[in-house]
């Protein structure tokens, strides 16, 4: 990784003067650049999770790494903005809220233009929250229990019959058809979450205000039981517009903290794992894609051993009729690939990923693996040059003495929504093709 002097290249990274005496530095992820700090806050910014800090050669100087991590966060006077490296509209499409591109076209601008990424989702999440209450507030049933003067519902005889003849207060069990139920509630922390928020436009607050408003009389979790309960929510037809909401909720409520200050927002951490959003962005097409031809399950747990003491976990598993016939692993970022195979004809893993495909395999019995990259995470030159955005980008090797073909796939997220659906369609009838089973 280049190291990069910001009075060299002021177009990649800069330290700007705020308001109040705090400097904002802009970074990219996936890099190393060389920074001008203090001991304490170089000291304090290694122990952050997102980014590393080495020593550099001229004294007060120091060499700062990305990795996976975009988005941003505060130490002291310090604003610390890590961009992606794929276009901002193709960051909310990586999201995967279920709306179309043209929905969040205007929080794309915004990020492209003011760095902060995320004033710009929470701008996202008003408005997509806004049209789903829009639509009426949620309503569903609800179990409840509680002793009471005057019957409701049904008398609870088992309680009731506990306390030995005592007639009052009677135990009531009862339906309540109301609208402090979890979706309604995970919304709820998510908005108040969000009001805290700095930067977000004075629109966008008074929208959230009003969503507030709306959802008066719903009940407040924490963002820590708020997260447990939308893992539980069951999706239906009555509550399946309340999913893009509810996805974007989950982001704010699991990435965002905040440290409080005087009135009434707060500095932020927001920071968003690339590795992950890619796997779950790929999980979720591909599982529509093959929708009726191969079933896609993602994180199984098989073991590389006959006595089944060593687990292994691949990325994805392709099942037909309950075998499996197919397996896939997801890389975001590759490094330390093979560069004198740059004229193969497709980009190269590294060697540990296809050992570790090889083992998947193996111990599946299957005689083909895919490796599944993101092309742009890499800035891999050679494949926007020698393929189109909506082409699929293959290299393949042959195991020797084995057999097995693993094949490395690059996914372009450099290009429009729509070549980047092109290429999961082909990329599933890459795997089709791949399984070894005929799938009608």
């Amino acid at each position: 990784m280049s190291v990069v002097d910001s009075s060299v290249r002021p177009d990649v990274s800069e330290m700007v003067p705020e308001l109040g005496g705090e400097q904002q530095i802009v970074l990219h992820e996936w890099s190393t650049e060389r920074w001008q700090l203090d001991d304490g806050m170089a000291r304090c910014l290694g122990e952050t999770p997102w980014v590393s800090v080495a020593t550099d050669q001229e004294p007060g100087w120091w060499k700062v790494s990305t990795r996976q991590w975009v988005g941003g966060f505060s130490l002291g006077d310090l604003r610390v903005i890590v961009r992606p490296k794929i276009k901002p509209e193709n960051l909310f499409l990586l999201l995967e809220v279920g709306l179309p591109s043209e929905a969040w076209r205007a929080e794309a601008i915004d990020y492209a233009t003011n760095d902060e990424l995320l004033p710009a989702l929470v701008s996202f999440f008003a408005r997509t929250a806004e049209t789903t209450l829009a639509r009426g507030l949620f309503h569903h049933y609800r179990h409840e229990e509680d002793d009471l003067l005057a019957l409701r519902g049904r008398i609870d005889f088992v309680r009731q019959f506990r306390r030995g003849g005592v007639l009052v207060p009677m135990a009531c069990s009862w339906d309540d058809f109301t609208a402090d139920v979890d979706e309604n509630r995970c919304l709820t922390a998510a908005i108040r979450l969000a009001l805290r928020v700095p930067d977000v436009p004075h629109d966008d607050r008074r929208r959230l205000r009003r969503l507030l408003a709306a959802l008066d009389g719903v009940a407040e979790p924490t963002a820590t039981v708020a997260l447990d309960r939308l893992d539980r929510i069951q999706y239906t037809r009555l509550n399946e517009h309340y999913r893009p909401a509810l996805r974007l909720a989950r982001l704010i409520l699991a990435n965002c903290t905040l440290q409080d200050q005087h009135g009434d927002t707060a500095a932020s951490a927001f920071m968003l794992d690339m590795n992950q959003l890619f796997e779950d962005f790929i999980t979720a097409r591909l599982q529509r894609a093959l929708r009726g031809q191969l079933e896609v399950k993602a994180q199984s747990r098989p073991h590389l051993d006959v006595e089944k003491r060593v687990e292994i976990r691949p990325d994805l598993t392709f099942l037909h009729h309950g075998e499996t016939i197919g397996v896939a692993d997801l890389k975001y970022k590759l490094t330390d690939g093979d560069s004198s195979a740059a004229d193969t004809g497709g980009p190269l893993a590294r060697h540990g990923d296809y050992y570790q495909l090889l083992a998947y395999t193996t111990a599946l019995k299957l005689t083909e693996g895919t490796l599944i990259y993101c092309a742009d995470a890499n800035e891999d030159a050679s494949v926007e040059q020698q393929f189109p955005n909506e082409s699929l980008a293959t290299s393949t090797i042959t195991i020797r003495h084995a057999g097995t073909r693993l094949h490395a796939v690059a996914i372009n997220l450099s290009g429009s929504p729509s070549d980047i659906d092109g290429q999961i369609a082909a990329l599933a009838e890459h795997l089709v093709e791949t399984s070894g089973t005929s799938v009608s």
